[in-house]
Order: structure tokens, then C-alpha cells, then sequence
């Protein structure tokens, strides 16, 4: 009976990968039907733009480049959200730090947000307000953990807590502007700066200048922006807003450690905006025109609503084009709704996501990054006439400028690397919920914070949720499969890149992730076999 057990599982392993691996061809096939015809096509020189964008290489930031740049004279570039800066990051509000980097790298730098000029009657308020909620919030926090007291809260807090949920259930959106008014009536909004200048006495706190001019120097070497620079750039961080969700993290920015990245896309755009900065670039034969602003940014994922932290930065040139830019990324917002309202199933999807963004009892807020398939590495010009769909990690790159490699080594082996995380961690999410991922969000109980049990009696849970992979408790929605890589770079580069990294060869040789390069010099597309020999894909 053992050995016929057995038998049937090896037979259930082997189809699941016969199956897993028709699917990774069919999409790869599928994929470069798509970007071969662009290879083809000349890039098209146009006028200097009104703005750039740099966005995250997230998936979810794909069907937003494609409706931005619908709408005006408008690029888009994809780059590692925490634009290139390992940092903490010390919240003035929450007086938390929060590492908001890549889990590979460890923060290098300590950056505070505080107060910018404010009226000093309100900031005494502000002061007095938050010392008054944290009490509220601690006093809570210890009759909730004591021994003793957590029934007698329960019962004294009953009326209020269903009234609460009552009005949530009922009406999530005026539930929040009551909580966000009573809130900014104990502690009104502060306007608030990032400090980042190198400390005399705490040397991990902030960047020297010449910190500062070498990051930003890689950081736009890495996205190709080292020329025809736009009148606006807007370094967009993402983040989302949900409630009630323990699974928060795992919608936001991934290259910020989980956590909103327009804290990180504020610092770029303040270094960038220094006058110091702009001249040690220019000392690296790097021109930014004099009339060039940059603004952080924050792209809700959840909404695809998008915030200009115009406040911050120098006064605008043309402020006729940050207003058309606001107009035009409420404009793309509503385009963007109804694309994945289709895959929410939504009838009114710009309301639709609204309410989702609110409704303490959502299961399914977004999607995520569900679908996610590819990771592609090329120019934008490849990709921006076509649909991806929402399924790629698009990272901007010219290997025209990077001789030697190095950009692209940076590449594969930090986003590509976090990329290749998320994928696997949807893919076995998917193939077995109950094994690898949490089961279902309906019946979760939150330990402490350390995750997740099944009712009262279960192990803790890790993985995605039932809700975040599927539509239904039979029919997935996230296609499993392993991550597909596609480079646009001279095959002989990246072959030296590979044979420098260990991590690579494990990856790429155990098919943890495919790669395939469309080698420039004839356009055409080769895989990475696990041998490393290179095949041609022509006639496939």
C-alpha cells in the first residue's frame, strides 16, 4: 500500500511539473512574439518631454506607465522603489524606524523626518495631541496584554466597539474622515522635511555630498536617465491603504522592506534638487538643465491614485505643467481602475476601489502582485506600445552605457534576485495553500505579531493567503510559474555577469528562474540552458 502510495504522489509531482513547465513555454513564447517585433522597430527621437516618471518595477506599475504615457508628451522609467538608497527611515509621527531598503542590503544610513517651519501654536498642539493619543494607545495596548484585565475591556468597550463597526460596515468612507478629523483635531497635520546631511556627531547619521552626488550618480546610471532630461521628474515611491489587514506589508513596495516608498523618492528628488549635487554630476559629465525640477512621489496601489509632494521641492518653473500632470494622473487613475476592475469584477470600478481601500472587512483589497511572470530588462521603447498585462518587473537599462557590466550585475543580482522571492513565494502560495501559503483570510486568528493560525488549534501559518492567489477556493487566479528573465544586452556580457556570482549559477542553472537575452547585434533570443549553453529560440 506504501509503495503504491508513493508511486501515485511521484506521478501527481510529475504531471504538476509537466504542467508547470508547458505553461512557463506557452507565456515565454507568448511574451516574445510580443517584443521581437519592437527590437525591430526604431526608437523614436521626440521633442524634450514635459515630464518623466520613475516608477518601481513593480508589476502593478506597469498598466499605469502605459496609461500616463497615453496622455501627454509624457516618459516613464522602472527602477528598485527604494531608488538606490539603504536607509532607515526615523517617521516624525510614528517616531518609528523603519528599514526601508532591500532585505539584502542592511541600512547604511539613518535618515529623520522632522518638522518643517510650522506655526509654532499648532506644533505645540501637534506635541500635545500626540503625547495624549500615544497614552490612549499604550493605556489600551497594556489592560488589552494584562493577565487580569482583557475581559473586563472587552465588556467596558463593547457599546463603543460595535458602534464603531456598525458605522465601518455600513459606511467606510465616513467612518474614516470621522477618524481622520477627530485625529487632526488632537493632532493637526505638520508639514514635515527629511534631514540627511552628514552628522557631525552621529556619523551614521545622513550622507556626505559626495555621497550624495556618487548615489544619485548610479541611481540614474542604473535607469538609463543620463541625457534629455524633462522640465518635470517625478520619482514615484508606491505604497497601499487597506484596513484591517495583517497581510499589509505584502502589497507594499518589496525594494522598501515592506514598507511605502515615498519617503525614499522624496530623498532623491531633494538631493537631485541641490544645487551642489547638480554641479559634482556635471563634473561627472552629467548635465541637468538648469530649468529641470524633481518631485517625490507616492503611487497607491490600492486606489492607483498617485500624490505630488510639490510642497518640498524648489518652486515650480512651469506650474502650468505640474497642474496638467495632475490632471493627467487622475485621468490615468480611472484608466487604470477599469483595467483591474475587470479582474476584481467590479461594476463601477474607480468607487469600487475606493471602498476596497477602506473596508475593515475586504478580503481581497487588491491583488497584488498575483500573475507576476516575467522580469524584463530593457529600454522602454520594447515595451511601451505593447500590453504586459500587469505580469512583468519592467527595469529600465541601455547597454550602450555600461560597457563593463557593472549596471547590469546590479541588476540581476539585487531586484532580479528580490523579484525571483516574490515569484516563488506566489508560486507555492498557489500549488499548495495549505502547505506553503495561510489558507483562508476568513478564519485567521493574528498571533501576537509573528503570524498567522487557522481558528484556535493550527501551526502558524507563512505564505499568501487563500484570497491573495485565488478567486475562488477551486479556481486559482495567480498562474504558477517559475520567473521568467528577459535581458536585452549583448549574450557574451551577460554570460560574464553570471560566472561572477554564484547566486546567478544557482538560479539560472537549477531553473529557479529562465533566462533568455535578445542578443542586439541579430535581434534574436537565446535561453540559458542548465548547462549555460546558450539556445537559439528562433524556430520555437
Amino acid at each position: 500500500v506504501k509503495h503504491k502510495k508513493d508511486l501515485n504522489d511521484a506521478s501527481r509531482v510529475e504531471n504538476l511539473l509537466m504542467d508547470l513547465k508547458n505553461k512557463e513555454d506557452s507565456y515565454r513564447q507568448k511574451l516574445l512574439n510580443l517584443l521581437l517585433p519592437q527590437i525591430k522597430t526604431a526608437e523614436v527621437k521626440s521633442v524634450r518631454r514635459s515630464a518623466q516618471l520613475i516608477f518601481c518595477i513593480d508589476v502593478r506599475s506597469e498598466p499605469f506607465r502605459r496609461a500616463i504615457e497615453s496622455l501627454g508628451n509624457y516618459e516613464t522609467f522602472g527602477f528598485a522603489g527604494f531608488f538606490g538608497f539603504p536607509v532607515r527611515i526615523n517617521e516624525f509621527d510614528t517616531s518609528k524606524n523603519k528599514d526601508c531598503c532591500p532585505v539584502l542590503l542592511k541600512p547604511k544610513f539613518t535618515i529623520k523626518e522632522m518638522p518643517a517651519a510650522a506655526n509654532k501654536e499648532c506644533f505645540e498642539r501637534y506635541q500635545r495631541g500626540k503625547a495624549f493619543l500615544t497614552s490612549c494607545k499604550n493605556l489600551y495596548t497594556q489592560l488589552k496584554h494584562n493577565f487580569s484585565t482583557p475581559f473586563a475591556l472587552v465588556e467596558s468597550l463593547g457599546p463603543w466597539c460595535g458602534l464603531n463597526m456598525t458605522l465601518k460596515s455600513l459606511s467606510p468612507k465616513l467612518s474614516k474622515n470621522l477618524v481622520l478629523a477627530i485625529k487632526n483635531w488632537f493632532k493637526p497635520a505638520i508639514v514635515t522635511k527629511l534631514t540627511y546631511e552628514l552628522s557631525e556627531t552621529d556619523k551614521d547619521q545622513g550622507l556626505s555630498l559626495q555621497e550624495q552626488i556618487n548615489y544619485a550618480q548610479t541611481v540614474l546610471r542604473l535607469m538609463g536617465l543620463t541625457s534629455g532630461f524633462a522640465k518635470l521628474i517625478i520619482l514615484c515611491g508606491h505604497g497601499s491603504s487597506t484596513e484591517n489587514n495583517p497581510y499589509a506589508s505584502s502589497l507594499d513596495c518589496g525594494a522598501c522592506g515592506g514598507n511605502h516608498g515615498g519617503i525614499n523618492a522624496r530623498l532623491l528628488a531633494s538631493i537631485l534638487n541641490k544645487s551642489e549635487v547638480r554641479r559634482g554630476l556635471e563634473d561627472c559629465g552629467m548635465h541637468i538643465p538648469l530649468d529641470t525640477v524633481f518631485y517625490g512621489a507616492l503611487h497607491n496601489t490600492t486606489t492607483d491614485s498617485v500624490e505630488l509632494y510639490t510642497e518640498e521641492g524648489p518652486k515650480p518653473i512651469y506650474p502650468e505643467l505640474v497642474s496638467q500632470l495632475q490632471e493627467d494622473l487622475k485621468t490615468a487613475k480611472l484608466i487604470t481602475n477599469e483595467e483591474r476592475g475587470v479582474r476584481l469584477g467590479s461594476s463601477n470600478p474607480a468607487k469600487d476601489m475606493t471602498r476596497r481601500s477602506l473596508d475593515w472587512s475586504e478580503t481581497r483589497p487588491e491583488w497584488g502582485l498575483a500573475r507576476n511572470a516575467a522580469f524584463i530588462v530593457a529600454p522602454r521603447h520594447l515595451t511601451q506600445t505593447i500590453s504586459l498585462d500587469g505580469r512583468c518587473f519592467l527595469h529600465s537599462y541601455r547597454f550602450e552605457q555600461d560597457s563593463e557590466g557593472t549596471l547590469l550585475e546590479t541588476i540581476l543580482t539585487a531586484p532580479m534576485v528580490v523579484a525571483e522571492w516574490i515569484n516563488t513565494q506566489y508560486l507555492f502560495s498557489t500549488l499548495d495553500n495549505v502547505a506553503f501559503g495561510s489558507g483562508s483570510k476568513i478564519t485567521h486568528n493574528v498571533v501576537g505579531t509573528i503570524g498567522v493560525m487557522q481558528g484556535n488549534g493550527s501551526d502558524l501559518m507563512h505564505g499568501l493567503p487563500l484570497q491573495s492567489v485565488k478567486s475562488s477556493d477551486e479556481q486559482a487566479y495567480h498562474e504558477p510559474q517559475r520567473l521568467l528573465t528577459v535581458v536585452y544586452a549583448p549574450k557574451e556580457m551577460v554570460s560574464k555577469v553570471i560566472e561572477k556570482h554564484s547566486l546567478l549559477k544557482t538560479l539560472f542553472f537549477n531553473q529557479w528562474v529562465h533566462l533568455v537575452v535578445i542578443n542586439p547585434e541579430n535581434q534574436m533570443p537565446y535561453q540559458l540552458d542548465q548547462s549555460g549553453e546558450w539556445i537559439s529560440l528562433e524556430n520555437s
